[in-house]
Order: C-alpha cells, then sequence, then structure tokens
C-alpha cells in the first residue's frame, strides 16, 4: 500500500465524509480508493466493461454477409 499525503479543499472533505459513512468505511483512504473505483468502473474504457464483452459475443454470434464493395452496396458510388 502506498501512503499519501494530499491537500483537499473543504467540500472535497465533505463528501469523503459522507462516503465514509455511507457504505461505513474505515477511513478517508478508504473513501478514496471507493470513489476513485467507481469512476473507473464509470468512465473505463468499454472493453473493460462486462456488457460490452457479452454485447461483442453475442455479435460475433450473427451470420455475417460477404461484401465485396461496400460504398456499391450501399449507394455511395
Amino acid at each position: 500500500m502506498v501512503q499519501a499525503l494530499i491537500e483537499i479543499d473543504e467540500n472535497t472533505n465533505r463528501v469523503l465524509n459522507v462516503v465514509k459513512a455511507k457504505f461505513d468505511l474505515k477511513d478517508k483512504g478508504e473513501a478514496v480508493e471507493f470513489v476513485v473505483g467507481e469512476y473507473i468502473e464509470e468512465a473505463g474504457e468499454p472493453e473493460l466493461k462486462p456488457e460490452f464483452i457479452e454485447k461483442i459475443k453475442q455479435i460475433q454470434k450473427q451470420k455475417s454477409i460477404r461484401v465485396k464493395d461496400f460504398a456499391k452496396r450501399y449507394g455511395l458510388k
């Protein structure tokens, strides 16, 4: 575990206290870890999300169509 001394504003301090209380965490360090973990889940790359992986697996199972000239087939030429 890495230790860090950080400066946070009063509003951030309040938010960390709320997170700490709401999720019954031991200290603000755990609250920071929780908030960062939630951010990673929310803003993480789509390929890391289980829903995205499942969607791709479903697409892979679909029957594909071979197209020699995409533009011609879809009227782009």
